[in-house]
């Protein structure tokens, strides 16, 4: 389904097309994630405008829900389920969502974690094999919703691009050496790009990029 982007909704959306929309996604898959965003944005099938930050760490999406304050969030949650031994683990994220329409994407199946994350207050939980066509209408459902606030014509991102990039690559185990090189920058840039994302990120250490939910909150 994601993987591909290429199916059209044939209906309109009811939402101001001026407005812009911020969303997080919430997945471990790479092209998932990018994706995405050229979906929303180049696919023709909405009429408003996205930010989209996507994330492959559970604190720093906790954090994002928090501080950058997303219009919608969406996730697969089912690969960070399979790492973890105790659901509690996830609940600062659902509990950080509750006041957001969260849609649920399920790429897999465990049948006690999933029953668990379903009574939290999820806005829809769809198989990620669902059509492009049935998870627009959903999205738009849910934007429809939010479209009956005052939503600011202007969205600013928590990250910049570029401080995204560094934290992508950061958070790949690259060095301020490799980071410097694949972006063009010196070492030194990288260093003051890893401050700033720790202080808009609210980071007690250098290491919490990397940090499990239970590690970051003892």
């Amino acid at each position: 389904m994601m993987e591909c982007f290429l199916m059209a909704a044939s209906q309109p959306f009811a939402y101001c097309e001026n407005n812009m929309f911020k969303i997080l996604l919430i997945d471990r898959c790479h092209f998932t994630r990018t994706g995405f965003e050229a979906w929303l944005n180049h696919s023709g099938l909405f009429p408003g405008t996205f930010m989209v930050t996507g994330l492959n760490n559970l604190f720093l999406a906790r954090e994002h829900i928090l501080h950058w304050k997303p219009t919608l969030v969406i996730a697969d949650l089912n690969s960070f389920m399979q790492d973890m031994n105790d659901i509690q683990q996830l609940s600062s994220l659902l509990i950080a969502s509750e006041t957001l329409p969260f849609i649920l994407l399920q790429s897999g199946e465990v049948v006690d974690k999933a029953n668990s994350i379903k009574q939290y207050p999820l806005w829809a939980s769809l198989s990620k094999s669902t059509t492009l066509e049935g998870l627009a209408t959903v999205i738009n459902d849910a934007l429809s919703t939010c479209a009956s606030y005052e939503i600011p014509q202007v969205a600013t991102p928590l990250l910049t691009r570029q401080e995204e990039k560094v934290l992508t690559l950061w958070m790949d185990g690259a060095s301020n050496q490799v980071i410097a090189g694949k972006l063009s920058i010196n070492s030194k840039t990288v260093y003051t790009y890893k401050r700033n994302i720790r202080m808009k990120l609210h980071m007690d250490t250098r290491f919490s990029p990397f940090l499990s939910l239970q590690e970051a909150e003892s």
